[in-house]
């Protein structure tokens, strides 16, 4: 059976999976690799498939998509499938990068708590019964990896590569997966990634925003065990 690497997003954990290993991880062998502290999607990518198996499957979220991109780039004769979640297969765009800059500053002079409480939680969730609980969360993720990982994921993010060839030359069993009221990473990216890669079905999920795999668990998990049988 292929083993999946299971990749987080921004200043994210495995805590971001928590309900698709305890549903799924008894039937289907499944990692979850940590984002290294490097500074371009390159240096991580090496950093996980040092990680990884010889072949295997990738499901990332966000930056970890970006990032399952980007391994795929490096080694595609090693990746049997691809779960993209949530994510966004485009260089940066400038105003995006633009902004960056004063976040790091100020994650850098210690007021990372502000970064994620005004400029990147209010963006991340749709309105929902849970949604405390998991900007909560989030916050406990973020504050846990702390300022240096925030800095370094924010440059890698940056300074990122179009990975649309790279989609388009896939032909491995795929998901795209993301919620409808994602603003971060919307539903026109992922419209795009499910007609550049061949083998893929889109799932939208309802109800949810940048993060469904916690707003709504058991819709993305019955997907996810859906194309993890399709492997």
């Amino acid at each position: 059976m292929t083993p999946t690497v299971f990749i987080p997003g921004m200043m994210c954990d495995a805590r971001l999976f928590q309900h698709q290993f305890a549903q799924l991880s008894g039937r289907f062998p499944m990692m979850s690799v940590p984002i290294g502290r490097h500074r371009t999607m390159t240096a991580i990518a090496e950093d996980v498939l040092r990680w990884a198996p010889e072949r295997f499957a990738l499901a990332g979220l966000s930056m970890g998509g970006i990032i399952a991109m980007e391994v795929l780039r490096l080694a595609p004769d090693r990746v049997v499938g691809l779960a993209l979640m949530d994510t966004n297969p485009l260089a940066e765009a400038r105003e995006v990068q633009e902004g960056r800059a004063a976040q790091i500053s100020a994650a850098q002079a210690g007021d990372l708590k502000r970064v994620f409480r005004e400029d990147m939680k209010p963006k991340y969730l749709a309105d929902g019964p849970n949604q405390g609980a998991v900007l909560d969360l989030c916050m406990a993720m973020a504050i846990g990896l702390g300022k240096d990982f925030f800095v370094s994921q924010s440059i890698a993010l940056r300074d990122r590569i179009d990975q649309t060839e790279t989609l388009r030359r896939f032909d491995g069993p795929s998901l795209v997966l993301c919620g409808r009221e994602d603003v971060l990473c919307p539903v026109d990216r992922h419209l795009l990634m499910h007609d550049l890669i061949a083998d893929s079905t889109l799932q939208i999920v309802e109800n949810a925003g940048h993060l469904p795999t916690l707003e709504q668990p058991e819709i993305t998990t019955a997907a996810l065990e859906r194309w993890l049988e399709a492997l």
